[in-house]
């Protein structure tokens, strides 16, 4: 799997191989995002690591694809790289995830890594209220991760749909998480980490996919777009007055909608930067001309790292019930600042 395979979440991959390539690989990351793109794109990060000629073209980065160890990930055969999903108890106390191995690896290559769980379970032809991910798993876990990695290289270790663990196994990936072998890279996917433990959650480091731009509903665009745009103006002015009744509005939103808006703003600094650092045609698509032809510039590659950032820790907040005219007012401040370091 490599990333241009993935439809729509270039600024992610882009994102995801400029850690890799700088040395920051977090042992303990999570893939959130309700779309079908959000296991391929942990199996290409996965193969642009293990990738022995990384390539970089037309200002992005991707597995070259044809090495060893990128020909063992995308066949799902490489032997340092193990899966823990959903299963089955199949009339058994002792059944995990490793007696599923062949038919999940057949699904995956059958639904190009991109099937849900109702479709794993039609593959099965198992009912999926009785799938989940038991103790036998998270010992599985345990055993294959004490192993020294048969090509010297990583230990890696997905979990797909870890919200589909039960106590018990969750509070052994806990202790996983804690203090893994070093070499150790350990991604959690999922649609949502709603019902995982809240010290799983702040030991993983969290990137969501987002739809692409152009899937946005127009109706979306319609309530966000003036709300961010004039979000951002007031940020360089810095007129308390002014911004307080603006995050006022941001605040009277719902806390579904609240989301919904921070994440926006985060696609259209994404956009921007593939504008600036890609020299892209911009297509802000906020209906404010002077907005998508002047602020782009404001978002380099100083910046747009810390940008994102100060986002996602934005939408945690807002996921956990924070306040949210303190959460959106501690996002302006900090927005303001490092905007201002382009």
């Amino acid at each position: 799997m490599q990333f241009k395979d993935i439809v729509g979440q270039q600024d992610i991959a882009d994102r995801l191989a400029a850690a890799i390539d700088s040395g920051r690989v977090s042992h303990a990351q999570m893939l959130l995002g309700d779309t079908p793109e959000a296991l391929p794109m942990a199996l290409a990060y996965l193969q642009y690591l293990c990738c022995t000629d990384r390539r970089h073209e037309d200002g992005h980065a991707d597995s070259c694809g044809q090495c060893p160890n990128c020909k063992k990930i995308g066949q799902l055969m490489h032997p340092d790289l193990h899966l823990v999903f959903p299963n089955p108890p199949n009339g058994s106390n002792t059944v995990s995830a490793a007696d599923y191995q062949k038919e999940y690896h057949d699904f995956l290559l059958e639904k190009g890594a991109a099937g849900s769980l109702e479709e794993w379970h039609a593959f099965l032809g198992t009912d999926i209220k009785t799938s989940m991910i038991r103790e036998r798993d998270a010992a599985h876990i345990v055993e294959v991760l004490n192993l020294k990695p048969y090509e010297g290289g990583w230990r890696m270790l997905v979990v797909w749909k870890p919200t589909a663990m039960n106590p018990s196994a969750a509070n052994e990936l806990l202790k996983t998480l804690e203090e893994p072998l070093p070499g150790t890279i350990i991604l959690l996917v999922d649609d949502s980490d709603e019902g995982l433990l809240p010290t799983i959650r702040s030991r993983v480091q969290t990137t969501r996919l987002r739809p692409p731009q152009t899937e946005r509903k127009a109706e979306e665009t319609a309530l966000f777009a003036p709300l961010i745009v004039g979000w951002l103006r007031l940020l360089f002015k810095l007129k308390m007055k002014e911004l307080a009744a603006q995050v006022d509005k941001m605040a009277a939103l719902n806390r579904q909608q609240q989301k919904q808006l921070v994440m926006y703003a985060s696609s259209l600094m994404r956009e921007c930067f593939l504008c600036t650092a890609a020299g892209r045609p911009c297509h802000l698509g906020s209906g404010d001309e002077k907005f998508d032809s002047q602020f782009p510039k404001m978002i380099t590659v100083n910046n747009i790292e810390t940008i994102e950032g100060i986002l996602d820790e934005a939408l945690f907040a807002l996921e956990r019930n924070a306040n949210a005219k303190i959460a959106l007012m501690e996002l302006s401040f900090r927005m303001s600042k490092a905007l201002k370091k382009r």
